[in-house]
């Protein structure tokens, strides 16, 4: 009689990791550090860590190699991790279109940056709503470039150049960046009467940006501006992220600061900013704010009329003269 070896024959069935799991092993694999991948999804380090063990065990596969400095994925690890990000964008980009399918179909969702949106766009929503009655507009503040299908989100205004893949753009207004200071500076502190007087006793403030093709104006391209250049010493200014906190010095520290005219309009109506001498500087002629938009969305009505108000104020505005402070 023939002997026969056994055979033994298993069915695995393992269970995939969640959608959470998935994420927080996505946001590790792309920081290759646990840390900031915690501090991404809102967990600890320590979470972050029990979270992967979890997965590899569900898997059976290990996904990164630890040291005591540092973590690597394994083969299998980068074979999961562009796996994981490829899944994930597509339920992203799923989770986008679903939304605005169930969107009241005169509903635009509008992404701007909040200085955009409390300094230009609020004042002058009751001019628009007045305008265009059957439109509803919602609002996604970020200063991050929006993916419009997976965040959906229909119109964005963007300051850059206006170049944006898959995307048209109608140039809105350039800046036109300006000295200001608040009221009670005028009234208590030293003189300002010439622009070489910002060169005795005050703090100048000012937005610290810039790009291979860009500098944001600062406080040594103003003095020139103004003539008062050669005698020009910067290690007084003060550099801020966004103008935002420029703003925000001169109206409770009482500095000086280079904010840009169109963002502080409200401010100098209402006297809470003054703006010191006739002197601006101007952007990069390539750099502007812009309505950003898909391409295929110019026959969109919601989009058309949004478009046609913002170009119409800008139009509106052009012609106004600036609040100059003697």
């Amino acid at each position: 009689m023939a002997s026969t070896t056994p055979v033994t024959m298993t069915t695995t069935n393992r269970m995939l990791p969640g959608t959470r799991a998935l994420r927080t092993f996505e946001a590790a694999a792309r920081h290759l550090n646990f840390t900031r991948a915690a501090d991404e999804v809102g967990l600890t380090p320590a979470a972050v860590s029990y979270q992967i063990k979890d997965i590899e065990d569900q898997l059976g596969v290990v996904l990164f190699t630890r040291t005591s400095r540092s973590i690597q994925l394994t083969p299998a690890g980068a074979v999961m991790f562009e796996a994981t990000a490829d899944a994930l964008d597509t339920l992203h980009r799923a989770a986008g279109r679903a939304r605005k399918l169930t969107r009241n179909p005169a509903h635009l969702r509008v992404s701007l940056s909040a200085r955009f949106a409390t300094n230009w766009l609020l004042p002058r929503l009751p001019q628009f709503r007045a305008a265009n009655p059957g439109l509803e507009l919602s609002f996604d503040i970020s200063d991050e470039l929006r993916d419009f299908e997976a965040d959906d989100i229909d119109v964005a205004i963007r300051f850059g150049t206006g170049q944006y893949e898959g995307a048209r753009a109608d140039r809105l207004f350039e800046l036109d960046i300006v000295p200001v200071c608040s009221p009670r500076l005028i009234e208590t502190g030293p003189p300002l009467n010439e622009p070489r007087d910002l060169l005795l006793h005050h703090t100048l403030c000012y937005v610290d940006w810039k790009t291979d093709t860009m500098t944001w104006p600062n406080w040594r391209m103003w003095m020139a501006a103004a003539g008062v250049d050669d005698d020009f010493d910067d290690s007084r200014c003060v550099a801020f992220s966004d103008s935002g906190y420029v703003v925000q010095a001169v109206l409770e520290g009482g500095a000086v600061g280079l904010a840009d005219l169109d963002m502080i309009e409200a401010d100098l109506k209402q006297g809470r900013l003054v703006r010191l001498f006739d002197v601006g500087v101007s952007m990069a002629p390539t750099y502007a704010y812009h309505l950003v938009y898909p391409q295929g969305y110019e026959e969109d009505a919601r989009v058309v009329a949004f478009r046609e108000w913002m170009l119409g104020e800008m139009r509106g505005e052009a012609g106004q003269p600036g609040v100059l402070a003697a």
